[in-house]
């Protein structure tokens, strides 16, 4: 593809005398090193680092990336939709709603050597929950 033979699409791997080898990646796996480094947290030297690629190199894919330039070029972007605003309605229609008939009772939960736990109805959930979780470490 042409994309693939942009200058910064290629690094040199190697060190010391011979001659370095070019390695090219494909816009897919530059894409995914690029987005990797732009997780919270990330360090760019390390992702750079863990693929076989020189930092300096993720900088200009990163930079390509968010310009939309060269081997980014071609990726398809996020695209704003139209939106309509209209005035607000006249009326509001509210569902009805009915109240949930509580039974009543109670339960009890009885943790040996540990707790002894009523539940009441009309509890929070949430609530009997935390209770429960933190009895049960």
């Amino acid at each position: 593809m042409a994309e693939d033979l942009l200058v910064s699409d290629a690094t040199e791997v190697g060190a010391g005398g011979g001659r370095a080898k070019r390695v090219h990646r494909t816009a897919k796996k530059k894409r995914w090193i690029v987005e990797a480094t732009l997780l919270p947290g990330a360090s760019i030297a390390r992702v750079a680092r863990e693929n076989g690629v020189n930092a300096n190199q993720v900088f200009q894919w990163r930079y390509e990336h968010r310009k939309g330039v060269g081997w980014a070029a071609g990726e398809s972007r996020t695209k704003l939709l139209p939106v309509t605003v209209t005035s607000e309605p006249r009326s509001v229609m509210v569902p009805e709603v009915s109240p949930v008939l509580a039974s009543p009772g109670s339960i009890h939960i009885e943790l040996p050597g540990r707790a002894l736990v009523s539940v009441e109805s009309g509890v929070d959930p949430t609530l009997v929950l935390a209770v429960l979780g933190s009895l049960l470490r």
